[in-house]
């Protein structure tokens, strides 16, 4: 059995984008880099990309706020991707109103089919991305890591994001029915029910997908330049699902959310859940918490868990996924540098990249292409 064709973009469009009036942008095979100031536009770029899955991007921005300045309210973003089932045409874009005229409209349209939601989008593409915000991951707020970890997940099992936000839907409706000086005991033993099958779905995507990775963070033992890492997830639910059989657990958390009604009431918010696990990372060679590592090796841990992951996907989906790697090659050294160009090219797919200075990609070769980006404009950048 053969790999299926890499996923990569070949065409991207967009309109009234960030900084871009208008950009078509013919993608070559290999690796893509863009290099220009700062402020030039290239994360814009990485940005536009990142809302071809569903969600709100990488730097998870309200949608009125990809808006050009001094251009229309509204805001496209168009690929033509290569993909295993041949070449497919996808699009997203926001107009500032929903058929509902609450101001929350996103459209997604699929080779020229309109869909329902975005949630669509995640059988076409798969994505990870890496951004400078991320570098001190595990040293910041449990929240932070947790939304790493599920998109990680999400790029392994692409419904991993539609169970997640469905069980925040359904914790929010909960706390506002707590909120009531009388809350209709029927509908909150709906909603603890409805938590309850969803937190148990969540736990269970965590727990494989954390074990793909782990298996493929051991093929990359032998990489000397990214350190291998030792991933977990600490979570109530997640050691539930472990232990016990799925209905038992939802029984269970059920109950936690029936017995916690009081507390939560007070406390304003849900107490116990898959909302409050965490990802947890040790740096393997040493043998101590990811937290408690210097920026740089925090940097290349990520690194590495990224390429696992990437190696995960291509292995269970035949493809691996789309990489966006906004400044990521600034502080590494020139080995470092060379390792992930070498890494990211042996994955088959496409990774675009960002930086200041085209000196950062001077081994790119025939691995890919650099871009110029400045003022709103994308060139490929010629050598001398």
């Amino acid at each position: 059995m053969t790999d299926s064709p890499p996923l990569a973009i070949r065409k991207l469009t967009l309109t009234d984008f960030r900084s871009y009036a208008g950009l078509r942008l013919l993608v070559p095979s290999g690796l893509v880099a863009l290099v220009g100031a700062n402020g030039a536009g290239k994360t814009n770029i990485l940005e536009a990309i990142s809302l071809l899955v569903p969600g709100r991007g990488l730097r998870a921005a309200p949608f009125g706020e990809l808006a050009r300045d001094g251009g229309a309210l509204s805001w496209a973003v168009a690929a033509e991707l290569e993909t295993a089932d041949g070449l497919t045409s996808i699009g997203t874009g926001w107009s500032g109103q929903s058929e509902a005229g609450d101001g929350g409209g996103r459209l997604v349209v699929i080779d020229g089919a309109v869909q329902k939601t975005a949630s669509a989008l995640g059988a076409h593409v798969r994505l990870l991305w890496l951004t400078p915000a991320q570098d001190r991951l595990f040293a910041g707020p449990a929240s932070d890591r947790r939304r790493f970890l599920d998109r990680l997940v999400a790029a392994f099992d692409p419904e991993h994001a539609t169970r997640v936000a469905s069980f925040e839907k359904l914790m929010r409706e909960r706390n506002l029915l707590l909120e009531e000086m009388r809350p209709d005991p029927a509908w909150l033993a709906s909603l603890e029910a409805q938590m309850a099958e969803a937190a148990v779905a969540i736990s269970a995507a965590r727990l494989v997908g954390l074990e793909a990775l782990r298996t493929h963070i051991g093929e990359g033992r032998s990489e000397s330049s990214f350190p291998w890492a030792d991933v977990s997830v600490e979570g109530e639910i997640e050691a539930l699902v472990a232990a016990k059989p799925a209905v038992q657990v939802e029984d269970e958390y059920r109950r936690i959310l029936s017995d916690s009604r009081g507390l939560d009431r007070a406390a304003g918010r849900s107490l116990r859940g898959p909302h409050r696990s965490d990802l947890a990372v040790v740096h393997g060679p040493r043998g101590v918490p990811a937290g408690q590592c210097s920026t740089g090796e925090q940097k290349a841990l990520l690194i590495a868990l990224v390429l696992a992951q990437a190696r995960a996907v291509k292995a269970g989906a035949g493809a691996a996924p789309l990489l966006l790697l906004d400044e990521v090659a600034a502080h590494l050294d020139r080995t470092r540098r060379a390792s992930l160009l070498e890494a990211l090219a042996a994955l088959g797919s496409q990774s675009w990249m960002t930086g200041t200075d085209a000196q950062l990609f001077e081994e790119i070769g025939r691995k890919g292409t650099v871009f110029a980006v400045e003022d709103g404009s994308v060139r490929e950048a010629v050598e001398e």
